[in-house]
């Protein structure tokens, strides 16, 4: 039941310029090629990386299955030295491992506290750091993060949106990344930011009948690929093979749009958090009311929601 899928665009060269004026206000996906991201792309070997770090400790996620599940959280962390960690994540067969032989890794790399601190590649990975040229395609102060990451061969991450724009940085390896737009929210069965269907090429259409109403976009990202993934597009990242990734977020909105205790980039603004809030309140006062009249006035909260907040455009 393959699907078929609209390719990502492609462009190649793109200034900030360019970007700037005619990529970016589209607010949609782009993959930029041929852009200048530093020694990392030739540099970061298995064997580079697991010297440069050394053996600090990093917490990884460890899944027994490819597709990992932030919902039924079928993975475990675990701890590891970064040297070890780098080279297991490079193996199909492991000698040593903490639940099967063929389990996969993934790091996420977060802040000193993961609480409080921002993931930056500066802080966590210097050394790596100076390798990598970052694209700078907004302005300093839209700064929010750098998220350094390692993912074993074929692993399949949960698909999720998040509520920064981010450039994904592909160093080494491929990956498949697969997206929906926001407009598409009602087909992909949100719980939160997360959509519960996890194998987005063969979905259980019993279980989510609406999926197939959600227009998939794919793009294939190579080493020195990057992709720009707008605020609020759902993406689902197959790692083909072994490979390192860096993620840029920065803040598309006013900065005090965005929850202070949010490190990951994917908490909802205040205002629509204290939307949800608002109309969970209200839903709860329906329930006062017989069911006929309940779904009357759902209704009618329904249109007035899509008179006041819908966009009528095709954009």
């Amino acid at each position: 039941r393959e699907r078929l899928a609209e390719a990502v665009e492609r462009l190649d060269g793109v200034t900030r310029e360019r970007f700037l004026r005619d990529i970016y206000p589209r607010r949609k996906p782009v993959v930029l090629t041929g852009m200048e991201l530093g020694t990392c792309t030739t540099k970061w070997t298995v064997d580079y990386l697991s010297q440069a770090e050394g053996s600090k400790d990093v917490k990884i996620h460890v899944s027994a299955v490819p597709q990992m599940d932030f919902l039924s959280k079928n993975f475990v962390y675990r701890t590891l030295p970064f040297d070890v960690f780098v080279r297991r994540a490079a193996e199909v067969k492991h000698k040593e491992y903490f639940l099967t032989e063929d389990e996969k890794y993934y790091l996420r790399s977060v802040g000193e506290d993961a609480r409080k601190d921002i993931a930056d590649i500066r802080k966590q990975f210097p050394i790596l750091a100076e390798d990598v040229h970052i694209p700078e395609y907004f302005e300093k102060e839209q700064f929010f993060s750098s998220v350094f990451r390692i993912s074993s061969a074929g692993l399949q991450l949960w698909t999720h949106y998040d509520v920064m724009d981010n450039f994904l940085i592909q160093v080494t390896g491929k990956k498949r990344v697969v997206l929906y737009s926001p407009r598409d929210a009602p087909y992909l069965y949100l719980s939160g930011t997360k959509s519960e269907v996890l194998d987005v090429d063969n979905p259980d259409l019993e279980k989510y009948p609406l999926f197939v109403k959600a227009k998939r976009y794919e793009c294939f990202l190579e080493a020195g690929d990057v992709l720009f993934i707008p605020a609020l597009w759902f993406h689902n990242v197959i790692s083909e093979e072994f490979g390192v990734a860096l993620n840029v977020f920065w803040k598309h909105l006013p900065a005090e749009s965005y929850d202070k205790t949010d490190t990951y980039g994917n908490k909802d603004p205040m205002a629509a958090s204290r939307a949800i809030q608002i109309l969970d309140r209200a839903l709860k006062t329906l329930e006062e009311l017989p069911e006929e009249y309940r779904d009357f006035y759902a209704r009618r909260m329904v249109l007035r929601i899509q008179e006041k907040a819908y966009r009528n455009d095709d954009g």
